[in-house]
């Protein structure tokens, strides 16, 4: 069951194996992320690591020779603090247990004289340097030991590191010649800073950025044939082989591992059952042997992996961290984005010089099949068509788009929250599934420029438009609420997108009442971004419970449903008064149409009456041409009624809202 057969490769598990074995160029390599933040740009350093590894916030460098010789130390740069160190299997799980790193650690492990000074230190403590030293020299005595190793353990064998670490003032003593603990390096008290090296091969410059002569870097850190022999250190390590549940094959297992998944300072782990009071695997299983056994390196693979493309690419709803991947790391559009991202990003991708314009005339001959049913109706979805087919191009081969998203509900435990594994041509028809069939025309703000397109917006954008109030003429989430909101809304929506399930009723719902009350809103542009989402969700909907619909935004002039003709009227009604409106009123007025139309919605039939009574005094100032237009334009909607239905005062469903943007949109063309 070897996962690069692709046996077992249909789990997140040997997703995660298989995205490391694919990347295994990439281990080791320090990559650099850059990110804007209210303090400015600042850089996030992130790294796939190999087997046995893991990487932890250094604080202190220290600076020596091959032959162990002190040259300097230094603070680390908070930029730069991002380590690999190699660890044992108890190591890398540590919490309140002496179990030393076998390289770069704490001072407290490193220094000799730790306890001279710092005598406030435990009993356990002061065994740590001991400990740490006896692991050091198993590797140094070793047939796998490497320049570097046999340099810091000359190094520390003298027991003279926090010595070293005053006298060039990084480290600071207080009135009683101890560690003072008041101070802090990167927030981190004195006592308690990690510690990393960096072995010159030049002794008589203290500035030389040597390269020593063990094939690396001089930074430890750094260094790929110093991971590399640990890697081959630790393998002889191992003990009794057992059957790894995952893979099927007799390997070294483990029971504890990795955690620092969704960044460095978490502690929560993924894999865990040391829990043998509750029922964690009680009740099913008597042990935990029974219930799971993962080997070493299967673990290490699958920790890795996950740690690497979540820095590379994850991103955060509240507490939930999300991150998507596809298989072959092709570039892919993004699930959540709206309609004009994707098609933007597609132009930069196969754009011509300076990504102007798109060559599509190779693939409009292949359209991705989405379904029979959905049509084309605008030129924005045939562009966004051809952009799906662009990304589709660009595959090669079977495939896979990977969702998981995780969250915390403890310190201590991580659980997988969402995992969504779908054939890459799969994800692109799902993605334009939902695009079209929640395809209405929408309007934004960019550069100071209204654009247009046909689509949805992205999801954050909705859950801002359903959820969100007025701040600085723009609809945003209240930051007491933001988080929390934004995450439940996004666990909603992904199967929506992802599987084609269907949009939950209650959010259609949100949406119709929101777009149902613009005098709520300020901004009239706010009351239209949601006015057009309620439109792309209701749409949705209809066609869900009835494929053989066909809603667009072009107006149905032969749709008689009494929903969809008195959304007709009451943009009528709008259009009338607001054409008597000069250009300032027209950007704070509020028509009647407006004033009632969530009453409307309840009670058309009556409010109809108001409305219409109200539009006298608006006839007398349109021109002549304009008051005969409209007046037959209302004559013929009301003469597709039937008599009952006109009467009846029963609420509207949420197709008026179709029927109303229609019509509007259809006369601000006529117009």
């Amino acid at each position: 069951m070897n996962p690069e057969n692709g046996i077992w490769s249909y789990n997140w598990a040997g997703e995660l194996c298989s995205l490391y074995d694919s990347q295994r160029d990439e281990v080791g390599k320090m990559e650099c992320k850059t990110y804007k933040t209210e303090k400015g740009e600042e850089k996030s350093y992130f790294v796939l690591l190999p087997p046995f590894h893991t990487t932890v916030k250094a604080q202190i460098t220290v600076v020596i020779t091959e032959d162990g010789t002190f040259l300097r130390a230094e603070q680390v740069d908070r930029q730069d603090n991002l380590t690999i160190i190699p660890v044992t299997e108890k190591s890398a799980s540590r919490t309140n247990h002496a179990e030393p790193h076998p390289l770069c650690d704490n001072l407290k492990y490193l220094a000799g004289d730790y306890g001279k000074f710092y005598k406030e230190a435990a009993e356990k403590d002061k065994k740590c340097y001991a400990a740490y030293m006896d692991q050091l020299e198993k590797w140094h005595l070793s047939e796998y030991t490497q320049k570097k190793v046999d340099a810091i353990y000359q190094y520390l064998k003298k027991g003279c590191l926090i010595e070293d670490l005053v006298r060039e003032k990084v480290v600071v003593l207080d009135d009683r010649g101890q560690i003072d603990t008041e101070v802090k390096i990167q927030g981190i008290t004195q006592e308690k800073t990690f510690v990393r090296f960096t072995v010159m091969e030049d002794t008589t410059s203290r500035s030389a950025e040597a390269i020593v002569s063990g094939g690396g870097a001089a930074e430890c850190w750094k260094d790929q044939s110093l991971m590399e022999a640990y890697v081959a250190y630790y393998r002889t390590l191992e003990t009794n082989k057992e059957l790894c549940y995952l893979s099927g094959n007799l390997e070294q297992i483990t029971y504890l591992h990795a955690k620092k998944i969704r960044n460095e300072g978490e502690g929560a782990k993924l894999i865990s059952a040391n829990d043998d009071i509750n029922f964690t695997y009680r009740g099913r299983f008597a042990t935990k042997e029974q219930a799971f056994a993962i080997g070493l390196e299967e673990s290490q693979k699958i920790h890795n992996a996950l740690k690497w493309i979540i820095r590379k690419q994850g991103y955060t709803y509240d507490t939930m961290m999300l991150v998507v991947w596809q298989s072959q790391m092709k570039k892919m559009p993004a699930w959540d984005a709206g309609t004009d991202q994707i098609c933007e990003e597609a132009v930069a991708l196969w754009g011509g010089e300076g990504g102007a314009d798109i060559n599509f005339s190779e693939w409009e001959s292949e359209p991705i099949h989405i379904d029979s049913s959905i049509t084309m109706n605008t030129a924005g979805a045939e562009k966004f068509y051809q952009a799906l087919n662009g990304y589709r191009k660009n595959l090669n081969g079977m495939s896979n788009m990977v969702l998981m998203a995780f969250d915390a509900a403890t310190t201590g435990r991580l659980a997988m929250q969402e995992y969504k594994h779908v054939e890459s041509s799969r994800y692109l028809g799902n993605i334009g599934y939902w695009h079209i069939t929640c395809g209405w025309i929408q309007e934004k703000k960019k550069k100071g420029k209204t654009i247009r397109y046909f689509g949805v917006p992205g999801v954050r954008d909705m859950a801002d438009i359903l959820y969100g109030t007025e701040v600085n003429g723009m609809l945003t989430m209240p930051d007491k609420n933001r988080k929390k909101l934004y995450a439940e809304f996004c666990r909603r929506i992904i199967p929506c997108i992802w599987d084609r399930a269907r949009i939950p009723g209650d959010i259609v719902s949100l949406a119709v009442n929101r777009a149902s009350s613009p005098l709520s809103y300020k901004e009239k542009a706010n009351w239209e971004h949601t006015l057009t989402l309620a439109c792309s969700l209701v749409k949705k909907q209809k066609q869900e419970k009835n494929p053989k619909e066909v809603w667009t935004v072009a107006l149905d002039n032969n749709c008689k449903d009494r929903n969809y003709l008195y959304g007709r009227l009451l943009a009528v009604a709008d259009r009338v008064e607001q054409l008597t409106f000069d250009r300032e009123e027209d950007a704070y007025r509020v028509t009647n149409a407006k004033r009632y139309m969530t009453v409307f919605s309840q009670r058309p039939y009556t409010t109809w009456r108001v409305i219409e009574e109200g539009l006298q005094p608006y006839w007398q100032k349109l021109k002549p041409q304009q008051r005969i237009f409209y007046e037959n334009l209302l004559n013929k909607i009301c003469d597709k009624f039937e008599l009952e239905e006109f009467k009846n005062n029963e609420h509207l469903d949420s197709l008026y809202l179709l029927g109303m943007h229609s019509q509007t949109y259809d006369l601000k063309k006529e117009n």
